[in-house]
């Protein structure tokens, strides 16, 4: 039996992507482009611990 695999498109640099967090948010009151400008910070942090942990061991 073969197994299907869905390949997920994402930029590089990035776990999550803007546009599929902002689902997981209620409608964004402020300023949406700021929201967006610190998540993509946060995740480009997680995207590195995660590259320095497999290049360590």
């Amino acid at each position: 039996m073969a197994e299907e695999k869905s390949e997920v498109k994402r930029p590089p640099g990035t776990c999550i992507p803007w546009e599929e967090k902002k689902q997981e948010f209620p409608p964004i009151q402020g300023d949406e482009e700021l929201v967006k400008r610190q998540w993509e910070e946060i995740d480009a942090l997680g995207y590195t611990y995660i590259w320095q942990i497999l290049l360590s061991f």
